[in-house]
């Protein structure tokens, strides 16, 4: 492992409230002196970051996720504990941060760029590069106050990005931008990566989390709930948010032989008594299938309880947890009703099999309507794993096999 570019300590953050102003003054020098409210917005978070590697925080409002990052960027002291940082350190914490909204985009970038340690030198001959990566046309020249949201996002990453910081750090400052803007962002915090660079990022979005970050820590109340492989902490927080709407809500996760990780959630009055995937004209099991191959899901379900509503959800993911397709009985005008307690269930999903070559998993979900929230019967993340290859189709890439035909002609038409 490569050495630490950043190392945080047993840090903890307290806000306190004092009876007046005068009192606070005098806890400065009379340890008798107490706060009338306490409130720990981080404690005693400890974890290491490396070069070339990527770490999301994640978490529930309030968990503690933009304190952790100001306390690292220096922006908030902290109560307790250290952070040391090796290297240069490029933040986007909120949007107009060190902006002024009255001075145009060019003359912001000097402004910004100078608070973040740049010589105005420099600043000028990064200028063409930021103004380019920005897109913003004639708008680079206006004041920022006539800016949008997502003019603002593109300004603040394209300086924070206009030279490889040692460490990049984003705060969902992103997910204000158009998708454009955002894919070509993505880019350039990968191309970072693979040079060398560390990321911290903060984001609601766990498709981005799973494709930029290796590592995941889930705060809760401002501790680290869970520090582990991405696809492990994001489902285990994806199985969280689901119980705190459902008390009854149970929690397993194992890592499978093959790699795959699985987590089950739920109450299991309803549950997965088996998966398999056939072949359509056979009924022969399949595990590797074949691009344009017919094939039918097939889930047997028993229920331990008289169930009003019965639901089956259904995503399909690619290795990196890319979600490829997805859809429940809800939304297909199939809702089973009331199926008395220890009766079988079976369903069965058709569907041609135009995915690209690699890995894939099924993870089922028996809920009560289109979401987990109400009822969350049992859901399972990759309860089935099984490969595409391709054998009869001309060579493509990507995770979908599209119909396409390629037509050529010479001359004007």
């Amino acid at each position: 492992m490569s050495p630490n570019i950043l190392s945080v300590s047993s840090v903890s953050k307290r806000y306190t409230t004092f009876r007046s102003n005068f009192a606070r003054f005098r806890s400065w020098f009379d340890k008798r002196v107490q706060p009338e409210q306490e409130f720990w917005a981080v404690r005693d978070v400890s974890f290491n970051l490396h070069r070339g590697e990527g770490i999301a925080l994640i978490g529930q409002n309030g968990a503690g996720k933009s304190t952790l990052l100001k306390l690292i960027t220096g922006t908030v002291r902290p109560t307790m504990g250290t952070v040391a940082t090796t290297g240069h350190v490029s933040a986007i914490l909120e949007l107009g941060l060190g902006f002024n909204p009255e001075l145009n985009g060019r003359d912001n970038v000097y402004q910004a760029g100078g608070l973040m340690g740049y010589p105005k030198d420099q600043i000028t001959q990064l200028i063409p590069e930021i103004e380019d990566f920005a897109e913003l046309g004639d708008f680079f020249d206006k004041p920022l106050r006539v800016y949008s949201s997502g003019m603002h996002a593109r300004l603040a990453f394209s300086l924070a990005t206009a030279t490889r910081p040692d460490v990049l750090i984003v705060d969902e400052v992103l997910s204000v931008g158009d998708s454009y803007f955002q894919h070509k962002s993505f880019d350039r915090i990968r191309r970072f990566k693979d040079e060398g660079s560390a990321l911290l990022f903060v984001s609601h979005s766990m498709s981005d989390v799973r494709s930029l970050c290796d590592r995941v820590l889930l705060l809760d109340d401002g501790r680290i709930l869970r520090d582990g492989p991405a696809d492990e902490v994001v489902d285990h927080y994806n199985a969280l948010v689901a119980m705190k709407d459902n008390a009854r809500t149970n929690l397993e996760q194992a890592r499978k032989p093959d790699g795959w990780h699985q987590t089950r959630s739920g109450t299991f009055e309803a549950s997965l008594n088996s998966i398999e995937l056939l072949d359509a004209a056979t009924g022969n099991a399949v595990y590797t299938a074949a691009v344009g191959q017919e094939l039918t899901l097939k889930l047997k379900v028993k229920t331990k309880k008289p169930i009003p509503r019965l639901v089956l959800g259904i995503m399909l993911r690619d290795r990196t947890g890319n979600l490829v397709w997805g859809t429940n009985t809800w939304h297909t005008d199939q809702v089973a009703y009331d199926i008395p307690k220890d009766e079988d269930v079976t369903f069965y999903v058709h569907f041609p099999c135009n995915l690209g070559p690699g890995s894939y998993s099924v993870s089922p979900a028996l809920t009560s309507s289109d979401t987990h929230h109400e009822n969350n019967y049992e859901w399972i993340d990759n309860a089935f794993v099984f490969d595409v290859v391709n054998t009869s189709r001309a060579f493509f890439g990507g995770t979908c096999c599209l119909d396409a035909k390629f037509e050529i002609q010479l001359g004007a038409v």
